[in-house]
């Protein structure tokens, strides 16, 4: 079974850190995040279930290993398609620390539904020593807590490259084209290949890239079809309500001259 404490990616520190504050997610330097196209944009937007396990899957075998996702239960992840069954098989393979027992002590038992999804470090000062002094940050809420989320995140993971030839670029740290001063900590978390989807899709980076952000979306907002269901619903109330309001006025005051 997988551990609670899994080994972590030295640099992965800064996904999601600050972006200069915009309407459209304008980066450093005045270099605009490129606009992608999302199932779940407009009012009737939805979330693409398939797109969803992939993105979890990307979250699991790559961001997994650095980043928590503690808003997230293991039953959660019904609202991603999943059968009661694969939940409960998810979450007995990791191992979660519990307690005291009737001793007292604190033991391993395997993981349950109701589990939150495990943090890879036991406490930030577990998280600050294997990652440079910096703790990675929870990636349950990212996707909302930045300024077009969904399209920054997806820009700063695609977007890495070689620097300018007359970039300074820091020791350790490495240019992308999104990120506000285009120096991040972060090396690239993608790569061609990086994981076998079970559909068979193929796995480039751009296609990780759209899943995990897509799930990392859903994680921030699991209830947006039924919130989006909610207002039209609420909309459609209100024309009609309108309507009959102005028929009764119309009924009241028509021999009123």
């Amino acid at each position: 079974m997988k551990k609670l404490i899994v080994p972590a990616f030295a640099a992965a520190l800064t996904l999601g850190l600050s972006l200069a504050p915009s309407q459209q997610a304008v980066a450093a330097e005045g270099v605009a995040v490129p606009q992608q196209k999302w199932s779940f944009d407009g009012p009737f937007g939805h979330y693409d279930k398939m797109e969803l396990q992939r993105g979890f899957q990307v979250f699991r075998e790559v961001c997994a290993s650095c980043h928590g996702l503690k808003y997230i239960a293991f039953r959660d992840l019904a609202g991603l398609g999943y059968s009661p069954e694969e939940i409960k098989q998810m979450a007995e393979d990791y191992t979660i620390t519990d307690g005291p027992g009737d001793d007292g002590e604190m033991f391993d038992r395997p993981g349950k539904a109701s589990d939150r999804y495990p943090d890879p470090f036991p406490n930030d000062k577990a998280a600050a020593a294997s990652n440079g002094g910096a703790i990675p940050p929870d990636l349950s809420l990212m996707a909302k807590a930045r300024p077009d989320g969904a399209n920054y995140l997806y820009a700063l993971m695609t977007g890495y490259e070689d620097p300018p030839a007359d970039f300074d670029l820091l020791e350790g740290l490495h240019y992308n084209a999104y990120f506000p001063g285009h120096q991040i900590a972060m090396p690239s978390p993608l790569f061609e290949d990086g994981v076998t989807y079970g559909d068979e899709t193929p796995a480039t980076v751009d296609q990780m890239a759209h899943d995990v952000t897509a799930f990392l979306m859903w994680a921030a907002e699991p209830k947006m079809e039924e919130r989006k269901e909610t207002g039209i619903k609420v909309l459609i109330f209100l024309v009609i309500f309108t309507v009959l309001l102005y028929a009764a006025k119309r009924r009241v005051w028509r021999d009123i001259h």
